[in-house]
Order: C-alpha cells, then structure tokens, then sequence
C-alpha cells in the first residue's frame, strides 16, 4: 500500500494563500510555497504541475476570501451600495498584496468592463440598487459600473501606497459620486 500523502491540496493552496497575503504575488512559486510547507516541492508539483495552476488555485481562493470579506465585515455606513464600496476601499487598504493579486495581476481576465459589468456575478448588487434607488436594471448598471471605477481607484491609490486611507473622507466622497450618479440618472 502507498504511504499516505501528507501534503494536501488544500494545505498547499492555504499555504500559497499566507504567502501571497504577506509578501505578494512576486513571492509565489513552487520552492516559497514548499517552504512555507516545510517540505520538498514535490508534493506541490504533485498536486499542480505547473505555476500557472498553483495561482489559479490560489486566486480562486483569495476571491473567495474577498467575497466574504464584502459581505461580511461591517463599515458604520447604513447604505448597502455605500456600504458595499466602503469594503471594497477598506480591503484594499487592509490586504494590500491580495486586492493587487486579485484586480493588478494577470489573473483577473475580463474582456472588458462592459463584459464585467455584464456578468451574473453582479446581479445582487444590482438588485440592492434597483431596490434602493427605484432603477431599473440598465439604470442599475450604469450607476453600478461608474460607482465601480471611483471606488476601484480609490482602492488601488490605497492598495499600492500612494494614499493614506481615511474611511471618512472615502465615504463622504463615495456618498458624493453615488448621489450625483442617481441624481443624474433621474433627470435624464
């Protein structure tokens, strides 16, 4: 009988996870990941046999950490969409390697924004929108798609350094841009 296999998949990915999370993507490869593991790379290549695995492995990890993370943690803001984008801010400014990981890298494929915009992946923000403002769905989105890109650059000024982050001035700025946005919407 084979010995059993002390290394999982899943310890691996955790442990690509931690590193990524600490260090950034530019730490990952099989060798960091195996260390952190305190083992050979073989049992990393034997779970992922290239690189390119490993981190789509790991990306789906972090992404699914992100989720929870929107979901979940609470900003003072009673607005669910402010609220929505006061997290994606802050977890940008909290996880700076993962929120580059996740949105700077060459991981995060989409076509285009319009394709992201688009996507299934929205659809219960766009609900919440369309409760709380009186849109509808294409309204929705565009309010969503442009409240999107001011709270994206907001979160990459945080994630690479070139801000300090004040959840202050962000919410009273993202309050702002959502207000005009509906304000804008509705007059038309």
């Amino acid at each position: 009988m084979p010995p059993k296999t002390k290394i999982s998949e899943a310890m691996i990915i955790d442990a690509g996870f931690r590193l990524v999370r600490e260090e950034g993507i530019g730490a990952l490869n099989v060798r960091s990941v195996s260390s952190k593991l305190n083992c050979s790379t073989q049992p990393v290549m034997h779970h992922f046999a290239t690189v390119d695995l490993l981190k789509q492995a790991i990306y789906r990890r972090a992404d699914a950490y992100h989720t929870e993370y929107l979901l979940s943690h609470d900003v003072g803001v009673d607005d669910p969409m402010l609220a929505i984008g006061m997290r994606y801010i802050r977890f940008a400014a909290e996880e700076k390697h993962l929120f580059c990981f996740l949105f700077q890298s060459d991981q995060f494929v989409n076509e285009s924004l319009t394709a992201l915009l688009q996507g299934d992946a929205i659809l219960p923000m766009l609900r919440i929108l369309q409760e709380e403002a009186a849109l509808s769905e294409e309204e929705s989105r565009e309010v969503f798609g442009s409240l999107f890109i001011a709270a994206h650059g907001f979160a990459s000024l945080f994630a690479n350094n070139a801000m300090q982050y004040n959840e202050a001035d962000c919410a009273r700025s993202l309050e702002a841009i959502f207000m005009g946005l509906i304000r804008t919407i509705k007059e038309e």
